[in-house]
């Protein structure tokens, strides 16, 4: 599971002519589901969004404040082309994203993990073609993978 976090003063998606959510300030987290991901993952995964230090306190540092310290909001948005391999040919492959009946759940278990955290969250449609519209703060962009969650840190 990959989830790219973009740190927002706002930010909404929407499909068509309708409105699907929105956010003031927060984190939108854009989730592409991989083979073999699960709920239990999309919960480790939610915890280490909302629990990251991603806000600004009282000094100089960038990095004081989680989401769950801000109250922050989070809008979760998935996205499928974050599995993309794009090592060979012009064209990227996909055949690392989970299938939309597999991910689907697990996109699912990840906003149910940041709500019974206490979190606001807004969502956009599974499988849809949307417009996400954003404000970036700061800017700051952070990509997490699960493959990642166990690995040692280096230096």
């Amino acid at each position: 599971m990959r989830v790219v976090i973009q740190r927002v003063a706002r930010a909404s998606v929407s499909t068509g002519d309708e409105a699907l959510g929105a956010i003031g300030a927060g984190l939108l987290l854009f989730v592409g589901v991989g083979t073999g991901d699960d709920a239990q993952v999309a919960g480790r995964l939610a915890a280490k969004c909302a629990e990251m230090r991603l806000f600004p306190g009282g000094s100089d540092s960038h990095f004081e404040r989680s989401l769950l310290e801000t109250g922050g909001e989070a809008l979760v948005v998935s996205q499928f082309t974050l599995l993309a391999d794009t090592r060979k040919g012009r064209r990227p492959s996909l055949t690392a994203a989970a299938p939309p009946d597999v991910a689907e759940p697990v996109v699912a278990a990840l906003v149910d993990h940041l709500r019974a955290l206490g979190l606001e969250v807004a969502t956009g449609r599974f499988g849809a073609m949307m417009r996400v519209e954003l404000v970036n703060d700061g800017p700051v962009t952070i990509v997490l993978d699960s493959a990642d969650l166990d690995r040692p840190r280096r230096g």
